[in-house]
């Protein structure tokens, strides 16, 4: 189309990978550069990090549960002065004045049992009664203290968060490596709006005065009565068409920096000048080791495994809930009651109990039963859902590589088209300027030029996307041929 005319350049020919921007003071950025700059410091880095950060303090948590605990009580002082009912021998009730303090002070140590459910406990207690009326003190004490508990037949949530826990620790470690590669996603985005927006200018930029210096070749042309009144007048307009389009690539350029600036968390007003990226053809993408790497990296690879073993979690939760209630108490050490402190640490009493408590439903209408079911019915349906994800997480790194493979193709491809067109085009110029082509032949070769320098940049955003989305899905640096950890 003639209205294209704007875009044609005369004589000098530049490719795109050759474009020269103005020289003013400007930030210039690879996009690796770019990339890192996100990671580092974009909302959704920091975001990622606090998550990171919360989920290790979770772990720390779960861990803390296998540990010897110690914990120090008591009650310093317990003070009363009141009136209080006493039952007399006879039954009836006197309100008689109390005055004392019953202090004590225990210290208690326990200790979880993985395997079992279980807790061995210790403790060692000293209490001391202090009756102000009768102006006398009494001691009471364990010296120390042994005992064990072990719920029987019921659900061990300790044994099996031993097998779980791990599993969504080590998911949420390559979820943050996934989150920085999902970043990178984006900013390549931000990086390659900004780019077109460039180069839109640089070629905005050159047929405003390509445009400008035909208009002033023609003039000469129209004196002599080599061209009509109306080409002239088409001339004029598309002088008039390429400023404009000169004020329309600026203001994108502006929204495209701020676009960037804004994601990548970049202060200032420095002008930001990008450097076109190349392609890494040497690198080779094979499906299976592709595969390989994902289901040894990936989040999701971990989590078919820990999504099962919930679902089992759960059948056993069910059948542990039943409700059967039985728990097993003993306990030995020694004990003491005198009237001085020192006294309760000399020749103690032996102290032993034993203690079986339960609790057993005699009808609950199938209740136990019915939830045992569910939890079954829930398990199969995991373990299918679970064979689908899969299905869909291989099929999905499948059809990624087979794009990347394309893309370098098709960059290959779009980079020979961009040079053909540069040099038909340059042929254009020149035969336009000596007079043997008409207006319409030089629009149709400056327009497959502009369209050609277009199309390698997105060729390349396509090559550059397909690439990180890539090491998303498999986690795996293909540049440096290693896993991708942070």
């Amino acid at each position: 189309m003639r209205g294209k005319f704007l875009f044609m350049g005369l004589l000098i020919v530049v490719t795109l990978k050759g474009f020269a921007f103005p020289k003013t003071d400007t930030l210039q950025f690879t996009l690796q550069q770019v990339v890192e700059m996100a990671k580092a410091n974009s909302i959704a880095a920091k975001q990622a990090i606090t998550v990171k950060e919360t989920k290790y303090w979770e772990w720390r948590t779960f861990k803390s549960n296998y540990q010897p605990q110690l914990a120090l009580e008591g009650i310093l002082p317990g003070y009363t002065k009141t009136y209080t009912q006493v039952q007399q021998p006879n039954g009836s009730i006197l309100f008689q004045p109390v005055h004392y303090d019953n202090s004590s002070l225990t210290l208690n140590f326990s200790q979880s049992i993985a395997a079992t459910g279980g807790t061995v406990y210790g403790t060692t207690q000293l209490q001391r009664f202090d009756d102000f009326d009768r102006n006398s003190v009494l001691y009471n004490g364990i010296p120390y203290g042994i005992g064990y508990t072990q719920p029987l037949l019921q659900f061990n949530s300790l044994k099996w968060d031993k097998k779980i826990e791990p599993l969504k620790f080590n998911e949420s470690k390559q979820v943050f490596i996934e989150t920085q590669e999902k970043i990178a996603i984006t900013v390549t985005e931000y990086f390659f709006d900004l780019l077109l927006a460039q180069v839109n200018l640089n070629i905005a930029d050159l047929n405003y005065g390509n445009t400008r210096r035909i208009l002033t070749i023609a003039g000469t042309k129209f004196e002599l009565g080599k061209i009509s009144k109306n080409e002239m007048l088409q001339l004029q307009l598309e002088v008039l068409n390429a400023q404009k389009a000169v004020g329309t690539a600026k203001r994108d350029v502006e929204i495209a920096t701020l676009n960037l600036r804004s994601y990548i968390g970049m202060e200032g007003d420095d002008r930001i000048k990008l450097q076109m990226p190349a392609v890494v053809a040497q690198m080779t993408v094979i499906t299976e080791k592709v595969l390989a790497e994902a289901f040894e990296n990936r989040s999701d690879a971990i989590g078919f495994i820990r999504r099962l073993a919930e679902a089992k979690r759960d059948v056993a939760k069910a059948k542990g809930e039943n409700g059967l209630v039985a728990t097993l108490n003993a306990n030995l050490g020694f004990s003491n009651a005198a009237n001085s402190a020192f006294d309760i640490y000399r020749s103690p009493k032996n102290q032993q109990s034993v203690e079986l408590k339960l609790s057993i439903p005699v009808m609950d209408w199938g209740r136990s039963k019915s939830r045992t079911k569910t939890a079954q019915a829930n398990e199969q349906f995991i373990t299918y859902a679970v064979e689908q994800d899969k299905q869909t997480f291989k099929q999905q790194i499948v059809t990624q590589v087979t794009l990347f493979n394309m893309m370098k193709e098709q960059i290959l491809l779009t980079d020979q088209a961009e040079n053909i067109a540069a040099e038909k085009y340059k042929i254009a110029s020149e035969r336009y300027v000596l007079g043997n082509l008409s207006i319409t032949d030089l629009s149709i070769a400056f327009q497959e030029n502009d369209r050609a320098k277009r199309d390698y940049v997105s060729s390349l955003r396509d090559f550059w996307g397909a690439y990180y989305q890539l090491r998303y899905l498999s986690l795996y640096d293909f540049e440096k041929n290693r896993k991708i950890t942070y």
